[in-house]
């Protein structure tokens, strides 16, 4: 078997803070294979823009990547001079940010931040670059895009400022892209085009994914395999059909019954499914099992031990970080 694209092995990360370092990411290893879509879901603070950013080495100040090892195409990330990253963001690894708005320069034209990429990495002039930015704003969807092309980006609709970001990640033909939460601001027919796009891009490329979302039963009609991050940790993984149908984890299967359902109503007094709590603060992350103040089912090893990821019904790519994953899976089903 070829090697993975993308192969992220033990990575930690941490911000500065008080009294200590504060670990957002925690031992977080997966893979992705050449043009392979995983989504990597889980609630805010769970660490998930961390590591994306972790992977562009984009981290904010006060962040550093503390330990782990990065491989893109055999080659480790973390070992790349400062010159030899950029030259590889973009051109090999591209992202498209959560809020457009803030991603796009509003002293800029579309054209303009379109086709940046394109004379930097591929030398191209600013005619080329033009004419190339036209091109790809017309295949992500912009109406009139030569038009579109000199505008500014407040000129635009949230979904079309989307639609720009991910032609300015595509413009290089990346063989990885990173969307992080790229829908989160739009409303539900546009969220809809937008990861239909990504699906037909990546058809069209032979793009690898990797796509960050809150939302599991969104990101799994999307992708190939899921990982479920709670807490800095990746507590569950596996092929996206799989784990929808068998949720192992009690977070995963807390996670999708918290999303309204359209096949029946609420009865009278009926509220929402929701998981109790929040997810805890990274400077006092629960001992044992992090998941444990919020979990149905916890019992007082889980308040000491630390589950490691282990095989559901003996399922040799559906793993879940913890000891009661086969009596979990057997009632979600």
């Amino acid at each position: 078997m070829s090697a993975p694209l993308l192969d992220v092995e033990g990575l930690r990360v941490e911000f500065a803070g008080e009294p200590g370092a504060v670990a957002a990411v925690d031992g977080v290893s997966f893979t992705i294979d050449e043009g392979q879509a995983l989504g990597l879901v889980g609630e805010s603070g769970c660490g998930k823009s961390a590591t994306a950013l972790a992977l562009l080495r984009l981290l904010p100040a006060g962040g550093r990547i503390a330990g782990g090892r990065l491989r893109f195409r055999g080659v480790d990330l973390l070992e790349l001079s400062n010159e030899e990253m950029r030259r590889r963001r973009g051109r090999e690894i591209a992202m498209v940010f959560q809020e457009p708005a803030a991603a796009l320069d509003p002293l800029f034209t579309i054209a303009d931040q379109v086709g940046e990429a394109l004379e930097v990495h591929e030398g191209a002039s600013r005619r080329e670059a033009r004419k190339a930015a036209i091109a790809l704003l017309e295949r992500v969807g912009i109406p009139e895009a030569a038009r579109r092309a000199d505008s500014y980006p407040h000129e635009l609709s949230g979904g079309m400022r989307q639609r720009v970001c991910i032609a300015m990640a595509l413009a290089c033909r990346p063989a990885l892209l990173l969307a992080d939460e790229p829908t989160t601001a739009l409303d539900v027919t546009v969220q809809a085009q937008i990861l239909e796009l990504l699906a037909e891009l990546r058809r069209e490329l032979g793009m690898a994914l990797l796509l960050i979302s809150h939302d599991l039963a969104l990101v799994g009609a999307s992708c190939d395999d899921l990982a479920v991050m709670y807490a800095g940790r990746i507590v569950e993984r596996g092929p996206a059909a799989r784990l929808l149908e068998r949720p192992a984890h009690p977070y995963t299967r807390g996670l999708l019954a918290s999303r309204p359902r359209l096949d029946r109503a609420l009865a009278a007094g009926e509220r929402l499914a929701a998981i109790p709590g929040t997810v805890p603060d990274p400077r006092a992350w629960p001992p044992g099992c992090r998941f444990h103040p919020r979990c149905p089912i916890a019992r007082e090893s889980c308040r000491s031990e630390v589950p490691a990821l282990a095989a559901v019904a003996s399922s040799a790519v559906h793993v879940a970080a913890c000891p009661y994953a086969d009596e979990a899976a057997g009632a979600a089903r």
